[in-house]
């Protein structure tokens, strides 16, 4: 099974070309797309949210590599902002939280929210996306 798009949001570019890189040789999807933090990601879906609305279709990322501390706006923010009404037309759209550390508190805040499905620990590995392949079957 191979996703047609996924988006990481990171603000770390070292991050996010790594993931680029595991993504591409492990056959996990199509297309990585990403954003700098939450508010990019969200001007993003909201682009996809006013095209498809005039019969084009953006594609969207099937799943989401989120990171949680990123200035502007972090990962708690764009759930909250995502998981809400104005953008409840993407509600199938799978999170995977990413994080350096795995703070107990933090892995109990991220089950309040319906689209995680997972919080893995950093950084993105081979191993991980073969996780994740099974579980999203």
């Amino acid at each position: 099974m191979m996703l047609d798009q996924i988006l990481c949001i990171d603000d770390d570019p070292i991050t996010l070309m790594l993931c680029k890189k595991v993504i591409a040789k492990s056959s996990f999807s199509n297309e990585i797309i990403t954003s700098q933090n939450g508010e990019e990601a969200l001007s993003y879906f909201n682009t996809i949210k006013y095209t498809n609305n005039k019969n084009k279709q953006i594609p969207q990322p099937q799943l989401i590599f989120l990171d949680l501390n990123m200035p502007v706006m972090g990962g708690w923010e764009f759930l909250d902002y995502f998981n809400s009404e104005e953008f409840s037309e993407f509600n199938t759209i799978k999170v995977v939280v990413l994080s350096s550390t795995i703070d107990p508190e933090d892995l109990e805040k991220s089950k309040q929210y319906p689209m995680v499905i997972d919080f893995l620990s950093k950084p993105i590995s081979q191993s991980m996306l073969e996780y994740l392949k099974n579980k999203l079957k």
